[in-house]
Parts: structure tokens; C-alpha cells; sequence
């Protein structure tokens, strides 16, 4: 297998750890007045989604985790697994919920995902960084209510709850950054 030395390391950057892929998330050199120059860095395993926190000496050899990204779009979920789909070859591939996360949230039908897979099953799903979704719930913004200028959450089509504007009604549709969560603006 292919290794990789610790001064190439960088965020984004698929290790094997443990006998498991993992990614970084944030990389520190540390070069102390006395001994020798080590790496802190932060890394999320890709299957339990745990994060943690290890330190590599400097000079250090990791092998690099074999694992495919792949885009494909969403099409539906069975109530068991997430169904994504190949838009060259069409060929459909199921996620279990375990593999979708916290990304459910963000899954919009026919938008496109990034799908990791480790020995040809999918052990994450990355939803794109920006998605437009509809206002379901939110409380309706009165006039002169500036009080506390955070803002309201809204419930959106998907489920997810978002601190908008005080001017979103229910029916509109908003762009929302999945990275954060956050409320980004209208779609017009």
C-alpha cells in the first residue's frame, strides 16, 4: 500500500489509523525549543464517525486509506437505506443510515452527493456544500420586532431547523450552507 510521510500531511487527507480509514480534519506542526518536531493532528474515523485527537513524530509513515469518493445523486429513501444513483453508468448504490449521518438533513432528491466507499460499501455521505430548501414552520416576523436581532428558526422540508432572518415567511425557499447549518438567503 501507498504510505505518506508526515510532513504531507494535510486537512482532507484519508489515513489508515487502527486498521480504519480516517480522515484529518486539522494538521499542527510543533517544532519545541528542546527534542524533537512532532504533528498534532485531529482526525475523524470515517466508520464511527468518532473524533480524535493523535500525535506523529516528524519523519513518521502512515498508509494512505484505499477509499473511493464518488459523486452520485440522491434519489430516495426506503425508510432503511438511501438510495444514490451514478448519472454515467446508472447504477444505483444504497446507503444505511449509519453512512448518511447527520447529512440527512441536506438530502434534497436529485442533488448531488459525494459518496466514500471503503471495499465497495459506503461509509459516508457528503451533501453539497450549498442546498435550497422551502420553509415549512417558523414564526411570523411582526413588525418593529427587533428586539434580540438573532433572528428565528425555521423548520425546512427536510427536517432541519435554521436560524433565519426575521423577514422569511412560511413558503419561501432559502439557501443554507450544510457545512454550518447556516442560513446563507432567499432564492428568488
Amino acid at each position: 500500500m501507498a504510505t505518506v510521510s508526515t510532513n504531507e500531511f494535510k486537512g482532507g487527507l484519508k489515513l489508515m489509523i487502527d486498521s480504519e480509514p480516517c480522515v484529518i480534519l486539522e494538521n499542527e506542526y510543533v517544532k519545541p525549543g528542546k527534542g524533537q518536531a512532532f504533528n498534532r493532528v485531529k482526525i475523524r474515523k470515517l466508520l464511527s464517525g468518532k473524533v480524535l485527537e493523535k500525535t506523529f513524530k516528524s519523519g513518521d509513515t502512515c498508509e494512505v486509506a484505499d477509499v473511493m469518493d464518488i459523486d452520485l445523486d440522491y434519489l430516495y429513501s426506503d425508510g432503511e437505506f438511501y438510495h444514490f444513483m451514478n448519472n454515467q453508468t446508472f447504477e444505483q448504490i444504497a446507503a444505511d443510515a449509519k453512512a448518511v449521518g447527520e447529512s440527512v438533513k441536506w438530502l434534497v432528491e436529485n442533488n448531488s452527493c459525494m459518496l466514500t466507499l471503503w471495499n465497495g460499501n459506503p461509509i459516508a455521505v457528503t451533501p453539497p456544500n450549498f442546498v435550497e430548501l422551502e420553509v415549512i414552520e417558523t414564526d411570523p416576523g411582526l413588525k418593529g420586532d427587533t428586539q434580540g436581532t438573532g433572528g428565528k428558526p425555521a423548520t425546512l422540508s427536510t427536517g432541519a431547523v435554521v436560524r433565519v432572518p426575521l423577514f422569511i415567511q412560511i413558503g419561501e425557499v432559502i439557501k443554507v450552507d450544510t457545512r454550518s447549518g447556516e442560513y446563507v438567503g432567499r432564492v428568488k
